[in-house]
């Protein structure tokens, strides 16, 4: 029979990341299908005891941990350290893992010392025939694979946006720790230094991805580019909802090209064929056509609405559930201004 851990690590406030209950609800359904294939939680961090009892009514047979202030912070050495020590100890065959950035990068070597396998975005895990399977998007999200393993132990780092979060499942946990000797490291983490508040805009949990296009940089309907009021406009609306941002790569190529850009769009912002595949609730496409190689980055999000002025844009062809035709520049400061007295 299976056995499963379900591995994760401790936001420096002591909770769990949103994505790691969203995989923590996707390992239990996981434990049910193979017919209640036993279930083992384990979690890394400075202090993990509250983490722990947020999720105690998960339904796992043990909760078992590496703390320690060595193991608070994202440092390749000591992460891999402590998830191989869990791994052991667990004896477990399926090793379920949130796709964090911190054990993105540390998973991969833990599966090389332990003489497994590992499979990395992963957007579902199911089973069949009594099998566990993941699903698995290739070439820019064009295709799709389900795939079967026979090595074990198999970790699976599943991305975010996949589950809908375990809630309600609080109480008193009992924790086994699981010692580990912090490694020989070169590494010293001496502080967290995060961009200002009104400067980030990239956000994996925020409810509403909002995506501009290049058309907010091109000529309005007075015959001028108005670039300084659609900066103010976006970045107005982003610190109101605070909805991450997203780009096309029409608008992020354009700084190469000579042409007018918004000063914070980068192409970290960017979605598409060529850029991120985000998954938002909900997305909101301005000034956008809604082509192919741009609404392929649009594949996870649930409910897609658009602001274009062209009726026959991409939009319309099936590709948006909502279209308002309509000036985005008109719409959006409507909308700061409703945003605004709320």
């Amino acid at each position: 029979m299976e056995k499963i851990l379900f591995l994760t690590h401790t936001d420096p406030d002591g909770a769990l990341p949103r994505v790691a209950r969203e995989v923590l609800g996707g390992a239990v359904q996981l434990s049910k299908d193979l017919g209640g294939a036993p279930l083992a939680v384990g979690l890394v961090g400075a202090d993990v005891g509250a983490a722990a009892d947020s999720v105690a009514g998960c339904g796992a047979d043990a909760f078992l941990a590496v703390a320690g202030d060595d193991f608070g912070v994202s440092r390749y050495a000591t992460d891999a350290a402590a998830a191989e020590a869990l791994a052991r100890k667990s004896e477990a065959t399926l090793v379920v893992v949130p796709a964090t950035s911190r054990f993105a990068r540390a998973i991969p070597g833990v599966a090389l010392r332990v003489e497994g396998r590992v499979d990395t975005h992963v957007t579902d895990v199911s089973v069949e025939d009594g099998k566990p399977q993941i699903e698995r998007w290739y070439y820019r999200q064009r295709m799709v694979a389900t795939l079967l393993r026979e090595q074990r132990p198999w970790f699976i780092l599943v991305d975010s946006g996949v589950f809908e979060p375990l809630e309600g499942v609080s109480g008193s946990a009992s924790l086994e720790s699981v010692p580990v000797d912090p490694p020989a490291t070169r590494t010293q983490v001496v502080g967290i230094e995060a961009a200002a508040g009104e400067a980030q805009t990239i956000r994996p949990d925020a409810e509403l991805l909002f995506v501009a296009g290049a058309g907010w940089t091109k000529k309005q309907a007075d015959g001028q580019p108005h670039v300084p009021e659609a900066e103010q406009l976006i970045l107005g609306f982003l610190e109101k909802s605070q909805a991450s941002l997203g780009s096309s790569k029409s608008l992020v190529d354009q700084s190469g090209e000579g042409q007018t850009v918004l000063s914070f769009m980068s192409h970290m912002n960017q979605v598409g064929q060529t850029g991120s595949t985000p998954r938002h609730p909900k997305g909101l496409a301005t000034c956008c056509h809604g082509e192919e190689p741009h609404v392929v980055g649009w594949r996870f999000i649930k409910e897609r609405r658009a602001v274009n002025l062209d009726p026959g844009c991409g939009w319309a062809q099936g590709k948006a559930d909502v279209l308002y035709v309509a000036d985005a520049f008109e719409v959006m400061s409507n909308v700061n201004e409703l945003l605004g007295q709320g």
